[in-house]
């Protein structure tokens, strides 16, 4: 990734008065040719000299940017944003550092997790300058030293957790990559503001595992929920069986309520085995089949 310093380019209201300057030493040396005084020939030099000075002497810095100026080579200041001044040939502007937030992509191909599954992941830091002086003079590249410190500690990431803790914890694992990437370039005055992971692939073949393996885990969850079904109705059955088995007249009453049940329907018919009529009340029955055919 290129550095975001910015060289020092035309200056263009320096060059617009430096221009301003020149077209007025033209008119004193015109004066000075209408009047044939050698004063007015050394001032027009010195006008134009004063105009060559001017892009060197007059600088500008935008909003956003800071601008280091070294004095024969030691720190003289920051400048900026807005006009300064420097002495030309002696104060130089090597690099100019943008304060805006700065994004930087970075990757880890084939990174094998904790438990050894190879993953590619994509992920963006967005950092800040916030100490100009440190970003200039502690480190000559900050910007691509900042994408390589990202990659390097989301490797060190990945080898430290599991497939499900990199597709479940997203959001952990931003806000622990953003604690360490900022610890490891704080000294080098730049800030981290978040670090977001926007992609984790694994290969197809371990797609297609996992999704085989995600499908019989619902099909033997779905099994199990059914099979303690199954048990609870056996055993609601079986109370239901001890309770009749103590108590006839209670089976007695079911029976007639299914009769009762059965024959409440218009042209219902209901064959009852005489043994089953024995065994039961036959004149609660005939009073439930007479109450039954009289609504009918």
């Amino acid at each position: 990734m290129a550095l975001p310093l910015f060289p020092h380019n035309a200056n263009q209201p320096a060059n617009v008065l430096a221009g301003i300057t020149l077209v007025l030493a033209g008119g004193v040396a015109w004066l000075g040719y209408s009047r044939p005084e050698p004063l007015f020939y050394g001032l027009a030099a010195l006008v134009v000299v004063i105009a060559l000075l001017i892009p060197r002497a007059l600088m500008i810095a935008d909003q956003w940017e800071k601008a280091v100026v070294l004095r024969l080579g030691r720190l003289k200041g920051i400048r900026g944003p807005g006009y300064f001044l420097i002495i030309p040939f002696v104060d130089q502007i090597p690099i100019r550092i943008d304060q805006r937030i700065q994004t930087s992509d970075f990757f880890a191909e084939q990174a094998l997790t904790k438990d050894t599954v190879p993953v590619n992941v994509d992920a963006i830091v967005f950092w800040q300058v916030h100490d100009v002086e440190k970003a200039a003079l502690e480190i000559a590249d900050y910007a691509g030293a900042i994408a390589r410190v990202s990659q390097t500690t989301l490797r060190e990431m990945i080898g430290a957790s599991a497939l499900t803790t990199l597709m479940s914890e997203r959001r952990k694992l931003d806000d622990r990559l953003k604690e360490e990437i900022g610890r490891k370039i704080a000294e080098w005055g730049v800030a981290v503001m978040s670090v977001e992971i926007r992609d984790v692939t694994i290969p197809a073949g371990l797609q297609n595992a996992m999704s085989m393996q995600a499908q019989a885990e619902r099909e033997k969850a779905a099994r199990l929920i059914l099979g303690d079904a199954e048990k609870e109705v056996a055993q609601m059955f079986l109370e239901a069986a001890t309770t009749y088995g103590q108590n006839p007249a209670a089976i007695q009453l079911r029976a007639m309520n299914i009769i009762y049940e059965t024959t409440k329907d218009r042209g219902a018919t209901v064959l009852i085995p005489t043994a089953m009529v024995d065994s039961l009340n036959p004149g609660g029955i005939l009073g439930l089949v007479q109450a039954a055919g009289a609504k009918t």
